[in-house]
C-alpha cells in the first residue's frame, strides 16, 4: 500500500475526475486520526450535467468513499444534512484538505458549509421532543426491569442514542451516528455526554445499568422529565408509533 494517503487521493482525483471543480479529502486522514487501513473520504464537486452520487471503490489497495456532486446537488445535500441534524458533508468541506480548487470553488463550498455549521441544526418540534421523552422513559423502565443480559444490552444502545438525541437538541448541537455519536455528544455537553458514555461502557462490562439510568434521567430532567401517563398521540394515517420508531 502507498504510504501517503494524501498523494493517493490526489492521484485518484486526477485520474478519475480530471475536470473536477474542487475535491476535498476529509475524514480521519484529514484530521490526523488515520491508520494504515483507514479509507479515504473524498468530496468531489463536478459541473452541472453530471451525476450526484456516493460510491465506494478501491484505489491502489485502499478503500475510498466518494461523495460526488454537482453544484445543484451540493446545495441539495447540504439541505438534507441540515434537515437530518448531522451536517456530514458540511463537516467534510469545513475541515477537509483541499486537493483541487478551480476558480475558488472549494472556498465557496467551504463558506457555505461553515455558514450552516454556525447556524446549527433545526430544533426538534415540541411533539417530537415529547415523543422522544416518552420513548426514552419507556426504555429506561425496560432497562430497569430487564433480567436477560442480551436484552439489557439492546435496550441500553437505544437509551444512549435517544438520550444523546435529546441532549444535542437541548444544546442546539449537531448529532452523529456510529463513531461520531460519542464525538458529537462530548462536543455538545462534555459532562453529561461523558456520563452517558461511561454508563453504557459500565453496563457493557458489568451488566449494571445504574450509572446509565442515572445519566439518562438527568438528560430527561433537562427537557421536561420522564413522560408516561398523560402521553397521547393522534393517528395521522402513517406508521409513526413510538414502538415502530424504536
Amino acid at each position: 500500500m502507498h504510504a501517503y494517503p494524501t498523494d493517493q487521493a490526489r492521484r485518484l482525483v486526477r485520474s478519475r475526475f480530471p475536470d473536477a471543480l474542487s475535491a476535498v479529502l476529509a475524514g480521519s486522514t484529514a484530521t490526523g486520526r488515520a491508520t494504515a487501513s483507514s479509507d479515504l473520504d473524498i468530496a468531489v464537486l463536478i459541473d452541472d450535467g453530471g451525476v450526484t452520487c456516493r460510491e465506494t471503490i478501491r484505489f491502489e489497495e485502499r478503500v475510498v468513499e466518494l461523495f460526488v456532486h454537482t453544484r445543484t446537488g451540493l446545495l441539495e445535500l447540504f439541505a438534507a444534512d441540515v434537515a437530518s441534524r448531522r451536517a456530514v458533508l458540511q463537516n467534510m468541506y469545513a475541515s477537509g484538505l483541499v486537493l483541487v480548487d478551480s476558480h475558488g470553488e472549494a472556498g465557496r463550498a467551504r463558506a457555505l458549509a461553515e455558514a450552516d455549521l454556525r447556524e446549527g441544526p433545526p430544533a426538534l418540534g415540541p411533539e417530537t421532543v415529547e415523543e422522544k421523552r416518552y420513548g426514552l422513559t419507556d426504555a429506561l423502565d425496560d432497562l430497569t426491569d430487564a433480567s436477560d443480559a442480551i436484552e439489557r444490552l439492546a435496550v441500553a444502545g437505544y437509551v444512549v442514542n435517544a438520550a444523546a438525541d435529546l441532549l444535542c437538541d437541548h444544546h442546539h448541537a449537531w448529532i452523529g451516528g456510529g463513531k461520531w455519536l460519542p464525538r458529537r455528544l462530548l462536543e455538545a455537553d462534555p459532562q453529561r455526554g461523558a456520563a452517558l458514555l461511561e454508563g453504557h461502557h459500565r453496563l457493557c462490562g458489568s451488566g449494571d445499568p445504574a450509572v446509565l439510568i442515572s445519566a439518562a434521567l438527568e438528560v430527561l430532567d433537562l427537557v421536561g422529565g420522564p413522560l408516561r401517563e398523560g402521553y397521547r398521540r393522534t393517528w395521522h394515517g402513517t406508521i409513526d408509533s413510538v414502538a415502530a420508531a424504536r
